[in-house]
């Protein structure tokens, strides 16, 4: 049977939007992180075979193929090509499933699977602007009607459906950024992180944020309980992923650290949107025959407080396991490169705590979810 196998993970810094990657061209920030995790595995460029790579609002400096440009602007060969992916927050969670099926199907040797995203030049929603992607569909407004979609009202509706309080939310919020600050200052980001234009660390986690602080916020919409700090924040970052299979492992001398045990994809009602990690964390542990009791560590996506506290709800999973190093409402949420920048943190974390299997997990625009279980080699 074909495996696909983890060679290695690098990212940039998740740099805040306006702070330190802002100016740093999409493209660059893409390309420093792929030559970074080349030059570290030490293998030949020209025997990558494809490029896949995760972004959002692909227009201005993200348009174009992101994932052709970034290798090409750095320098990398020619013949090497790219293509990339949207599968909404879940793009380059994607983008490594894509690589590692590509591997499975014995159709590529060697794979840069990743993303990109700078929201500080490509503000959020960009390529949704003026009118949204569902105005104007006959078949959509027959099936859902006119009701208003957005994450925010899914983030407020998950709230009530679960009954989790605004307490509830700050509390985890608070526990997010005290877990990312500690992992900060431990040098537990170190063996992931390459410098970017300077940038050396995660600039969004707050080691001032309090519960009292958190309380003085307005609702993000009327009579609604998310406010800002119950949300992932705005950032820039890039991360990749190098995919082999055994043939690529040993024609170029090569150690994996990992091997893809379990991949899959769900989707869920779209308005509510963010639930769908729910069912296909479900699904996706059936599948490979495990219960959560056997996954040491686990990443889902802060997209908002209450969807991690709704799925931790209904899976039963235990918070010690989950998001240890803080997620992304501690450390921002680059749209494009977060599916890679989890996997990236899953697996050095793994390795430093000497777990064996970690999941990952991730809402997404449209009620999807992307499920990835490796197993630590």
């Amino acid at each position: 049977m074909s495996e696909a196998y983890l060679v290695d993970a690098v990212r940039s810094p998740v740099g805040r939007r306006g702070g330190g990657l802002a100016e740093v061209h999409p493209a660059d920030l893409g390309g420093q992180v792929i030559a970074s995790l080349l030059d570290r595995v030490g293998v030949d460029p020209a025997a990558i075979d494809d490029v896949v790579f995760g972004c959002v609002d692909t227009l201005g400096p993200q348009s174009g193929d992101i994932a052709r440009t970034a290798w090409l602007a750095a320098g990398l060969p020619e013949e090497v090509p790219g293509v990339t992916v949207d599968r909404q927050c879940g793009s380059s969670q994607q983008a490594v499933h894509f690589a590692a099926q590509a591997v499975l199907a014995g159709t590529a040797d060697l794979v840069v699977a990743g993303g990109v995203q700078s929201m500080s030049q490509v503000p959020i929603a960009s390529a949704m602007a003026p009118h949204g992607p569902y105005a104007g569909s006959v078949g959509w407004a027959a099936r859902y009607g006119e009701e208003e979609i957005s994450q925010f009202r899914s983030a407020d509706l998950i709230a009530a459906r679960w009954g989790i309080t605004r307490p509830e939310m700050e509390q985890y919020a608070l526990l997010s950024h005290e877990r990312a600050v500690r992992a900060r200052e431990a040098g537990r980001f170190a063996a992931e992180i390459v410098p970017c234009a300077g940038s050396t660390v995660d600039e969004c986690p707050r080691p001032d944020t309090s519960l009292a602080a958190m309380a003085t916020l307005a609702p993000l919409r009327p009579d609604g309980t998310t406010t800002a700090a119950l949300a992932s924040q705005l950032a820039d970052a890039a991360s990749v992923v190098l995919v082999a299979s055994e043939r690529g492992l040993r024609l170029h001398g090569l150690s994996p650290r990992a091997r893809v045990h379990h991949l899959s994809a769900r989707g869920d009602d779209p308005v509510l949107m963010l639930t769908a990690p729910i069912r296909a964390t479900e699904v996706a542990l059936r599948r490979a025959g495990m219960t959560l009791d056997q996954i040491d560590l686990i990443e889902i996506n802060e997209a908002f407080a209450s969807v991690v506290l709704a799925w931790l709800r209904e899976t039963g999973a235990e918070l010690d396991r989950v998001n240890v190093n803080g997620g992304a409402i501690a450390l921002g949420h680059p749209l494009g490169a977060t599916g890679a920048r989890l996997m990236t943190t899953l697996l050095h974390e793994l390795d430093r705590s000497g777990g064996r299997y970690g999941l990952q997990t991730m809402c997404e625009g449209g009620g999807q979810a992307n499920v990835t279980i490796i197993e630590r080699l």
